[in-house]
């Protein structure tokens, strides 16, 4: 296994535009003012161990039901592009609902952070990129979303609304391009098993 700058920053881009942090930002500071807030560091941990078991077992769960990975991205592919809609177009593709009872922890947890979006994501980058350049992505998204967590309140005087918004519309243009890359690649090798 080797560092690769280009594929930490790919895999960061690719993870950074599909969980979204910024654009959940007027979501997080709805749950900041609810009883015990925002456990910033308890979210993270929780989040990231999450993703790194989903990363490491999802291929087991992926064998369970005769999927292959590249099966599986092109799958994926669908979902990056139905949330780059959502974001590009202001469409609301995913709809969100849980009992009331639930602590705060878990919608912010599941499905805000980790949502089918990031489990789809995660594995559709094992077959683009090795193991440590992930892995790293995935540890340097886990501290941009403890920051924003943890400065909810600074962040929202200093980004606005506006702010805010572009941001989401320029992510969301972003998926779209990755998520047509992710179907392209991975469409090629799933059809030659036909062949």
């Amino acid at each position: 296994m080797k560092i690769n700058l280009k594929e930490i920053l790919s895999a960061f881009t690719v993870l950074f535009a599909i969980i979204d942090i910024i654009g959940s930002i007027p979501i997080i500071i709805d749950f900041q003012k609810k009883p015990g807030g925002v456990p910033a560091l308890k979210i993270s941990l929780i989040s990231f161990a999450l993703l790194i078991g989903f990363f490491f077992l999802g291929d087991g769960v992926l064998a369970l039901f005769g999927v292959n990975i590249s099966s599986f991205a092109v799958a994926g592919a669908i979902v990056i592009f139905a949330v780059a809609v959502e974001m590009t177009f202001d469409i609301e593709v995913f709809r969100h609902k849980g009992p009331p009872e639930v602590s705060s922890i878990v919608p912010l947890v599941f499905p805000l952070i980790v949502g089918a979006g990031s489990f789809t994501t995660i594995l559709s980058l094992k077959a683009e990129f090795q193991t440590i350049n992930i892995m790293i992505a995935l540890f340097l998204n886990m501290v941009v979303v403890f920051v924003v967590l943890k400065g909810i309140k600074r962040i929202e005087k200093f980004i606005g609304n506006a702010g805010i918004y572009i941001a989401r519309k320029f992510f969301g243009i972003i998926l779209l391009a990755i998520s047509v890359k992710l179907f392209t690649t991975n469409l090629g090798s799933l059809l030659s098993q036909f062949k």
